[in-house]
């Protein structure tokens, strides 16, 4: 039993059960020893990537500034005259600042570089804020600069630096994935809780965390850990010695381990000259960061978890974005569009659009197109193959449906025969990004928390399609879809869109 075991479990002990051999940590788990990588090149790992990145902003930012002044003013431009060493001045000025500015903003820094979207909001902002502050003192001072030269600067300079950046997330993910660059952990909390925060770092592409070691209490729920392959190292108690001889980057406390209301704050003290960050995972599952407010109360902080808000005036914007994108996607995309409709008219017999009856926002249902994939008596050859559905939960899905279509199925595989729906984003139907439109019989199957996939419109793409679309289990697309309902931005709009690229010339998931 975990509780006996954790009673001969003193000071002492912990150290014997981690410690550091010629650089290495051995951990052992009840007589099992299990070697974790060495520890000095885990420690300075985020100096040396923070140093690439300052160093690649720097060319960036320092060409981009060129870039701006040579178009602007030539290689040699007499014009200038004597203003030609204040344009250089002013063009020194414009790095000095840019990479300060990048530097308070801590665009670089550890808890936001490779994962989410923060880090591309920082980079954005401390660009804006450059320009915007620059543009005042320059107006003050009444510096006559060139606004062709001021205004250039910035979309090089920021189109750089986001595609900077994403090239290096890509490398640090890519290293991630081979167990490097990442921080050490240990994880304290009951043992239910400690198993579920190992299971979603463990199932998380992007996670940034190895877990060297646990800490539990209680004895309830031992058999959640013991499939884990993590050793436990310590109990609540001697959580900050075991960090100590673990040399952990990071303690991660799950939910509300200990019946001490003192416990939070005495590890904190405990952790002082460790080197090691603390860290309280919440089960505020499925909430979205942008929704978490802490505010700060003498003795009490608390924290805010916004209610989700279904119009005003970020959904104005959104549907502003879905105009013009789909606008746009249907001009440039047309001389395809009509190449595809006559390869899937000469192919089969039948009409080359196929319209469908959906659910979208609020119930109301509309007809949505897509290029005709299956033969044109798919629907009613449907209950033939009733029995034969391999689709998850309420989807009817076929991975060799003999009703596709031979275009059809290379339209299905790379979703061309969704290029018509662009139409149904352009008129309001539907939105570029949302939850994946159901049909009517779907819906009146729907459990009650379900439906609240109708609170916004239905995407084009969304969270389904960059996820796997019909791999998925029934739960995991429902968790998914209810997820961006509830936490969709417009900078988690564009990602997806651009994540949608990305999965089209590498499809998973599409029959």
């Amino acid at each position: 039993m975990l509780r006996s075991q954790f009673e001969s479990l003193h000071m002492s002990e912990v150290k014997s059960r981690a410690h550091v051999l010629g650089g290495q940590v051995i951990a052992s788990h009840f007589g099992a020893k299990r070697r974790v990588r060495d520890v000095s090149a885990e420690r300075v790992w985020s100096r040396s990537y923070r140093s690439r990145l300052a160093i690649s902003d720097t060319l960036i930012v320092g060409m981009s500034v060129a870039v701006a002044f040579a178009t602007r003013f030539g290689l040699s431009n007499d014009d200038l005259g004597r203003l030609g060493q204040m344009y250089w001045a002013v063009a020194v000025v414009f790095v000095a600042a840019w990479m300060l500015l990048l530097t308070i903003f801590r665009t670089r820094d550890l808890r936001i570089i490779g994962v989410g979207v923060t880090e591309y909001q920082r980079v954005a902002s401390a660009s804006f804020f450059t320009f915007g502050v620059l543009a005042i003192v320059f107006v003050i001072g009444k510096v006559d600069i060139a606004r062709g030269f001021f205004m250039l600067a910035l979309p090089i300079g920021l189109t750089g630096l986001t595609m900077s950046r994403w090239l290096w997330r890509h490398w640090l993910t890519r290293q991630r994935a081979r167990g490097h660059y990442l921080s050490r952990a240990l994880v304290g909390g009951t043992p239910a809780e400690v198993a579920y925060v190992v299971d979603q770092v463990h199932s998380n592409s992007n996670a940034v965390y190895n877990i060297v070691g646990l800490a539990v209490e209680s004895e309830r729920g031992g058999d959640a850990l013991a499939k884990i392959g993590v050793p436990i190292v310590a109990d609540l108690s001697t959580i900050a010695l075991a960090a100590g001889n673990l040399q952990v980057d990071t303690v991660i406390v799950v939910g509300h381990p200990s019946d001490d209301p003192k416990f939070i704050r005495d590890l904190s003290w405990q952790l002082e000259g460790a080197a090691a960050e603390l860290v309280l995972a919440s089960r505020l599952t499925d909430v979205a960061g942008p929704r978490i407010h802490f505010r700060p109360m003498e003795g009490l902080p608390l924290i805010h978890v916004e209610i989700p808000q279904f119009e005003g005036g970020k959904h104005l914007l959104k549907r502003a974005l879905d105009v013009v994108l789909s606008g746009v996607g249907l001009i440039l995309l047309s001389p395809l569009l009509l190449v595809l409709g006559v390869i899937v008219r000469l192919d089969s017999e039948g009409g080359v659009i196929f319209a469908q009856k959906r659910v979208g926002r609020n119930s109301r249902t509309f007809r949505m197109l897509k290029f005709r994939s299956m033969v044109a008596s798919a629907e009613a050859d449907q209950s033939a193959f009733a029995g034969m559905n391999q689709g998850a939960g309420l989807l009817f899905k076929l991975k060799s449906d003999p009703r596709v279509t031979r275009v059809g199925r290379v339209l299905r595989k790379y979703s061309l025969d969704e290029l018509p729906q662009l139409w149904n984003v352009f008129i309001g139907d539907m939105s570029l990004v949302g939850p994946r439109p159901p049909l009517p019989n779907e819906v009146e199957q729907y459990e009650t928390h379900v439906r609240r996939r109708l609170f916004i419109k239905p995407g084009l793409t969304g969270m389904w399609q960059i996820n796997g679309r019909s791999d998925l289990s029934w739960d995991e697309s429902v968790r998914l879809d209810l997820y961006y309902v509830e936490n969709w931005s417009l900078t988690g709009d564009l990602i997806i869109l651009w994540r949608t690229a990305r999965v089209l010339l590498k499809p998973v998931g599409a029959y």
